[in-house]
């Protein structure tokens, strides 16, 4: 995407953001900057889950980074920000403990099953 691209995108997704969680907008530099952000971690959010990222300015991609912004801005009040962070954190951690399992069965494919010899 280009710059233009992602400061639109940004604007959009960052003042609806805003709205949903403070019912105000935090101004135009910062609703830029946290509908940015919120793109890139709604992104990874959504990659984690299998689906696609941010793509381009459409309207999958703006509920993408909507999300993410949640995710950022969500207060302890906001129970849709905390939802989102409770999904991210078992996200993360079933990354975790899945990459920890697929090494641990990899090293067992490869020791050798014979005594070794003194």
């Amino acid at each position: 995407m280009s710059f233009i691209a992602w400061i639109v995108l940004g604007l959009v997704a960052g003042f609806i953001a805003s709205k949903i969680v403070n019912n105000s907008g935090e101004g135009f530099f910062l609703d830029i900057v946290l509908g940015v952000i919120g793109a890139v971690v709604g992104g990874y959010l959504f990659q984690t889950f299998g689906m696609a990222g941010v793509s381009g300015v459409n309207l999958y991609s703006i509920l993408v980074a909507v999300v993410g912004a949640i995710v950022l801005v969500g207060e302890h009040k906001s129970t849709l920000s905390f939802v989102f962070g409770v999904l991210a954190v078992i996200a993360a951690t079933s990354n975790v403990v899945g990459g920890f399992l697929i090494t641990d069965r990899m090293l067992k494919m490869f020791k050798s099953s014979r005594p070794t010899k003194p």
